[in-house]
């Protein structure tokens, strides 16, 4: 899935130097070890894997750093890195595969392939195509609201938005029309031809030993997703050397009819200059330099066209780029929260050349004033947002954004720093005393705190400016019901394992507790609000858990950070 990233103004590449075309390889490479392991350093970013393309080929791998930053096992050439939505490019090429050999038309409607109500009571989905998702132009969101009917939210074909909801559709589809699953499918039409052997869509088991572990903005241990279902959007897991492979036979052409290729490759429609992945309002003002194709990403500078693509689960982030005529490009993939933040700055120094693309992205720079408050609070607590506090009283410049100070807040919520955060959480209520969304933040820690009459307060000032506020207002009938006594009985039906879009979450009941687990990390203890509602203090995190009409739980949501994820119970 992929997660939202930090707006905070345009960051291009660093350098506006030409490709790196002349520049000798060995001085290439290393200008590239010194400059990875001073930005991992800086942006506490504990591991990394680099492959470099020249000459449409594989010039060099590398890995930084360590996979686990508790046992200090360090990343190597077999290391396995979550794609996040790097899937999706892989997924593309399968799919195109499947149009070469006349098993799928590009502009025939899927619902030919498929029939059948996969959108209730909208004719538009007649109209979605293998192009049109491909190019992110289905209408839907990139995923459906939590416990929520998929919709349609715009004429298909009419503009971009980034949807992975979209490649999930089109793999239903492509299951459909071959009776394989997706990662059978992924296997015989892109792994195996592509000697990508260490690359799957679900868990290996192979991968207990190989995989890295995630790790939050300060560099702290999380946990590791392993998928047990295939996600064309988001489930992909592989190496740096694996991917490359792929990029180079997209470079070179290889796999695919010449013509199919140069459709992959051709700009099908541009991307609005503004946003961040397009999915919440633009500027109706299109980029002149950027526009999407087939799967990828495509970038117009000086020179030439180049394809791209970014990858985000959260605690895991990649980057790809790739030039087709010139045959260079770059492969990375981060274990840590802020991998993307430095980005910039490898692009740069492995393959040089202007990358509109990182700009259009928005991800905060490592160095950045919020990335450096948050790192202080750690470090100093309290008395780091008081000296803020002060610094911006007297000079207006050095204030944070109220979404950069949000953030901060949250992230402190999961290293069980609440009561920095709620400190975090009034000083933004202080300086947008207007915007609702800071009261639900600060009711929300307030509640994890067990601050119940505080939580109320603040959850009522959101509704109060924002009456349409649902969740506040059922919050607020929550939190007035006082502390619930529940059944621990009831535990039973909440217990098993749910799979998200980030990962599986494993629910146990242990006597008269409840608990929760995400991947491979340590479980947390869920006290409850309600029969249905628990807090997950912990890691700042609440859980709803949500029957049908039988009766049984079908699903739990889970809401942290101010956003909302649904988790589907499979057993």
């Amino acid at each position: 899935m992929c997660s939202l990233a930090a707006a905070v103004g345009a960051q291009e590449s660093p350098s506006a130097t030409p490709l790196k075309l002349d520049t000798r390889k060995d001085y290439v490479i290393t200008d590239l070890q010194r400059v990875v392991q001073d930005l991992m350093k800086k942006a506490d970013v504990p591991g990394l894997s680099i492959a470099l393309i020249r000459d449409g080929q594989v010039l060099w791998q590398h890995g930084f750093g360590v996979a686990n930053v508790d046992t200090g096992q360090p990343v190597s050439d077999n290391s396995v890195f979550e794609a996040a939505s790097l899937s999706k490019p892989v997924f593309a090429y399968a799919v195109l595969k499947l149009v070469d050999a006349g098993k799928l038309d590009l502009d025939t409607p899927l619902t030919k392939y498929m029939p059948g109500a996969y959108v209730e009571n909208d004719d538009r989905l007649n109209l979605i195509t293998a192009r049109i998702v491909l190019s992110h132009r289905t209408g839907f969101p990139n995923w459906r609201p939590p416990g929520q009917p998929l919709k349609i939210n715009f004429r298909p074909g009419e503009k971009f938005s980034y949807s992975g909801e979209g490649f999930v559709y089109l793999q239903k589809v492509v299951e459909h029309i071959t009776g394989e699953s997706l990662d059978a499918v992924m296997k015989r039409l892109v792994f195996d031809p592509l000697q990508m052997t260490s690359s799957s869509y679900v868990w290996q088991e192979k991968y207990d030993a190989l995989k890295v572990f995630g790790h939050s903005s300060i560099g702290k241990l999380g946990g590791r997703n392993k998928p047990d279902a295939a996600n064309a959007a988001s489930s992909l897991n592989t190496t740096a050397l694996d991917y490359a492979s792929f990029v180079v036979a997209v470079m070179n052409g290889t796999g695919l009819k010449r013509g199919t290729i140069e459709q992959m490759l051709t700009p099908q429609v541009k991307l609005d200059e503004t946003c961040v992945n397009c999915l919440g309002a633009t500027s109706g003002k299109l980029s002149p330099s950027l526009s999407w194709g087939l799967g990828w990403g495509l970038q117009q500078t000086a020179d030439g066209l180049s394809f791209w693509h970014w990858g985000d689960n959260g605690n895991a982030k990649a980057f790809v780029v790739g030039f087709e005529k010139q045959k260079v490009g770059l492969v990375m993939f981060a274990n840590g929260s802020n991998g993307l933040s430095i980005a910039p700055e490898i692009v740069a120094a492995a393959v040089g050349g202007k990358q509109p693309a990182l700009a259009w992205l928005k991800y905060e720079p490592f160095d950045s004033p919020a990335r450096k408050l948050l790192k202080d609070i750690v470090a100093r607590g309290s008395d780091a947002l008081r000296d803020y506090r002060e610094a911006k009283e007297k000079n207006s410049s050095a204030a944070i954004t109220e979404s950069q100070m949000n953030r901060i807040g949250y992230e402190l919520l999961g290293l069980k720093r609440v009561k920095e955060a709620i400190e975090a959480f009034k000083l933004n209520v202080a300086d947008f005393p207007k915007s609702s969304n800071v009261y639900d933040s600060l009711g929300e820690a307030y509640a994890i705190a067990g601050e119940r009459e505080l939580a109320i307060t603040n959850y009522k000032k959101l509704v109060e400016l924002d009456p349409g506020n649902k969740n506040g207002a059922q919050k607020v009938k929550q939190l007035e019901a006082g502390a619930a006594k529940v059944d621990p009985a009831l535990y039973d039906s909440y217990a098993g394992k749910y799979e998200a879009p980030f990962g599986m979450l494993t629910i146990t009941r242990e006597g008269d507790r409840l608990f929760g687990a995400a991947g491979d990390e340590s479980k947390e203890e869920m006290i409850p609000q309600s029969a249905t509602l628990f807090n997950v203090p912990g890691v700042g995190v609440q859980v709803t858990f949500v029957k049908g009409q039988s009766g049984t739980v079908t699903h739990l949501i889970v809401r942290k950070n101010g956003q909302e994820t649904e988790a589907k119970k499979i057993q």
